[in-house]
């Protein structure tokens, strides 16, 4: 009589083949992890960017000379959101500012939005991002708190390119 079953042999086979694909998997998983980070990281600094660019358009100056078209319609306003550079004195510029010219009151928008919200950093978990002034180095350690020229993220980290993602 024969009986049927998996001999001691073919299960510790199975077990070590398992074993091997697992330990496989595991590093794609984390380095596909990473990559969605560092994605997700680029989208955001690209939203704040450009959200950035877009304010120091409309709020332009040059010190006391007022040049994009909300700084001429909103002037007093102008100065209190603004850099002499034209730039946001800070990124909650970017999720409000109170305008306060006549066409405002007629398109019934008091308030001109640049962001939503402040995005999380993927890499840290919190908005904790940091500044650049318009007159800070590239490589500035710290920010100078006259305005937001750029952000960046606090982590220390290495991309997976070899960079640093503070420098991207």
């Amino acid at each position: 009589m024969k009986e049927s079953g998996v001999t001691l042999l073919e299960l510790l086979i199975t077990l070590t083949i398992v074993m091997v694909l697992a330990s496989v998997a595991m590093p794609l998983s984390r380095l596909s992890a990473k990559r969605t980070h560092e994605i997700e990281l680029r989208q955001h600094l690209r939203i704040m960017r450009a959200a950035i660019d877009t304010y120091k358009l409309e709020w332009n100056r040059d010190g006391d000379v007022l040049l994009g078209p909300a700084c001429v319609k909103n002037k007093l306003t102008c100065k209190d959101v603004t850099s002499v550079y034209g730039y946001p004195k800070s990124l909650d510029m970017l999720l409000g500012i109170k305008l306060t010219s006549e066409e405002a009151t007629i398109r019934g928008t008091t308030t001109r939005r640049y962001l939503r919200s402040l995005p999380l950093d993927p890499l840290t978990g919190k908005a904790d991002w940091l500044f650049r002034c318009y007159k800070d180095a590239p490589n500035a350690s710290s920010w100078c708190g006259d305005d937001v020229y750029d952000v960046m993220t606090q982590s220390q980290d290495m991309a997976l390119d070899g960079t640093k993602y503070r420098d991207w």
